[in-house]
């Protein structure tokens, strides 16, 4: 049955909202949530955020002068609503597929996306470099910064909020305070947000900070006065925030269309420094079965609207992340040193299953993986066994204390390395794909990448055993290639590999989980008469060298194949022949990488297409480096 959505059918752009009173702004609202929800139950996406939003991109966009003036949502997962009212509506039904709509926001997509982000706590420093444009003569207007409280627990939050302060700039931050991030908020910041939202009735009394009572109807100034009495917790005190420079306001329900109305054109009219306007939200708000589940539908599954069951489809072989998930727990119920530090991914990274065991082993830091990472090496220093599982695209944001706090150190942190590789809807920046070059290139660094999910409980337990310094291991999104599996997981000698297949014209050297894919081209090959040699490298650092000098001796050509960039492990082999001399005497040697440009988002078959990476196109790179008169092989 179609949707009825009269309201949402007139909008062709923001502009179009300024011109509607505040009752049909509300009645929008309940039209913009309806076509989010039958928009994802057909694509999938990010849908509980996105529904908690749905007043404040109404209001915002009502209030505010898009494009001209610069809206930022954080992260960017809510946005879909604020898609729809920027001229996308047309193109939803597109979203996270290949050559449609991203999933976030994108400076290429829309003018109305004036800053791309799909990490978390960008958004106030990039609205800080709008308002310091803008005071300097750019063609920008106001800028308006949307964090969640997941969100602002990141260093990187305060950091540009005390800049934002010591300017002194008018600039807006709305603080989207849903009291659930994709796991629940921790830390004391979150007690305090609660607190706050506890003590004020933002109901009845709006909440707003002193010097915009004026702005409000007369009979409610006087509430307002005390419920900034109540925030604060005396008449002159102040918030936090206050004391890093900005002038609060709220708690104000953000669901509340009249009220989120007079809260913005109060703030856009009286403003002259930065301020902050905390929006209590709910997480999947208008939509049952997502409000009533633990996650509340923040990544979902095509599903149907009327049950919210959700069209999963059914799995071959176990995903990597529950692989490691069981494999931690049973290493840590043997090993009473073994903790875990997640970065507020408990669920994302198979951490929850230790921690439903070992509660008290388990520290989430919420999203702050500079933190995390240092907290393990802290952890590491004082005799534990510290696990950092952390997404390959996010530990990106802790390298400095990889470097500094770890590596120089040469404290035994184990990094487990999820979504390694292009993992399909999310796009380019959740790809994990340069980890294995900015690891590889430390000093005293093991790395490994599990050809397959029985090779990642190896590696789980070579990791637990290992105390030389740090070690880490990567494995991709999704499922395993459906090997045995091992009953308990062995130590690996480190720095050597192993040969799965046997043959004279060419070696495949593989390091991680394309594994299966030069197995089945070392197949493809054979049956045209090129016999292969398949070889799992295991290890990036130390190579195993003995491997490749054989490889090289005994092949007229050796591939590298990986799931990474270039200057990763391909670039490592290559360098060890290079100065040993392996490439002296005719052995041609060639490197298998993601290309130099970002990936966008497809199915993560298309996007390894896109890649050259498929069993064709490493069949084809095999046949290009064969000398071109048969085959020829090395003395």
């Amino acid at each position: 049955m179609p949707l009825e959505t009269p309201l949402l059918d007139t909008v062709n752009s923001p502009a179009d909202l300024r011109g509607m009173s505040d009752g049909e702004l509300a009645r929008l609202a309940d039209e913009l949530r309806a076509e989010v929800i039958s928009v994802v139950s057909e694509t999938g996406g990010h849908l509980g955020s996105s529904l908690g939003v749905v007043e404040l991109s109404v209001a915002i966009h009502a209030v505010f002068n898009t494009p001209v003036d610069k809206l930022i949502w954080d992260v960017g997962h809510q946005c879909y609503p604020h898609k729809i009212l920027t001229a996308r509506r047309a193109r939803m039904r597109s979203l996270r597929q290949g050559g449609g709509l991203s999933g976030f926001t994108k400076r290429s997509e829309s003018e109305f996306d004036p800053f791309g982000a799909a990490h978390s706590s960008t958004s106030i420093s990039a609205a800080l470099g709008f308002t310091i444009g803008r005071d300097m003569g750019m063609p920008t207007g106001d800028a308006i910064a949307v964090i969640g409280d997941g969100a602002i627990t990141a260093g990187m939050a305060y950091e540009a909020m005390n800049a934002a302060g010591d300017l002194g700039k008018r600039l807006f931050v709305i603080l989207n305070d849903n009291d659930m991030s994709i796991a629940p908020p921790v830390g004391a910041l979150n007690k305090y947000l609660n607190g706050l939202s506890a003590h004020a009735p933002f109901a009845a009394l709006r909440g707003m900070a002193e010097g915009f009572e004026a702005a409000l109807p007369g009979p409610l100034r006087d509430g307002a006065r005390r419920a900034r009495a109540l925030v604060t917790g005396t008449p002159g005190g102040g918030t936090l925030f206050e004391e890093l420079g900005f002038t609060y306001i709220g708690p104000i329900d953000g669901h509340n269309m009249p009220e989120l109305l007079a809260t913005l054109r109060a703030a856009k009219t009286r403003a002259t420094g930065p301020v902050l306007i905390h929006a209590v939200t709910v997480k999947g708000k208008g939509y049952g079965p997502a409000e009533s589940a633990a996650d509340k539908y923040h990544g979902v599954a095509k599903f149907d609207v009327i049950s919210g069951t959700q069209a999963k489809s059914k799995s071959n072989a176990p995903a990597y992340t529950s692989v490691f998930g069981c494999a931690l727990t049973d290493e840590a119920a043997r090993d009473g040193r073994i903790v875990a530090v997640t970065a507020a991914m408990p669920s994302g990274t198979g951490l929850d299953m230790m921690a439903a065991r070992f509660p008290a082993r388990v520290f989430d830091v919420g999203i702050a993986e500079q933190h995390g990472v240092t907290f393990a090496a802290g952890m590491a220093a004082s005799g534990l066994k510290p696990f950092v599982a952390i997404y390959s695209t996010f530990l990106q944001r802790g390298y400095d204390q990889i470097v500094h706090d770890v590596a120089l150190q040469g404290l035994p942190v184990r990094f487990a390395i999820d979504r390694a590789g292009l993992v399909g809807a999310d796009g380019a920046t959740h790809a994990g794909a340069f980890d294995v070059g900015y690891l590889a290139n430390l000093p005293g660094f093991v790395v490994m990448a599990a050809g397959d999910e029985a090779e990642l409980v190896h590696m789980v337990a070579t990791a637990a055993a290992y105390d030389g310094g740090p070690i880490s291991f990567r494995y991709p999104r999704g499922e395993g290639s459906g090997v045995q599996m091992p009953e308990r997981g062995e130590v690996l000698e480190i720095g050597r590999g192993r040969v799965l297949r046997e043959g004279s014209d060419v070696a495949l050297l593989c390091f991680g989980a394309h594994l299966p894919e030069c197995l089945l081209a070392a197949e493809t090959l054979a049956a045209q008469g090129v016999s292969v040699t398949v070889a799992d490298a295991r290890f990036a650092k130390p190579l195993d060298t003995a491997l490749i000098g054989q490889l090289a001796r005994h092949h007229a050509a050796v591939i590298t194949v990986e799931q990474g960039a270039g200057g990763g492990f391909g670039a490592q082999v290559l360098q060890y022949l290079a100065n040993s001399g392996g490439l002296d005497h005719g052995l041609r040697l060639r490197t298998l990488t993601l290309p130099d440009r970002f990936i966008e988002q497809a199915s993560p078959a298309a996007m390894y297409a896109d890649a050259g990476l498929t069993v064709a196109d490493i069949a084809d790179a095999v046949h290009k480096v064969l000398p071109q008169h048969g085959v020829a092989k090395r003395a």
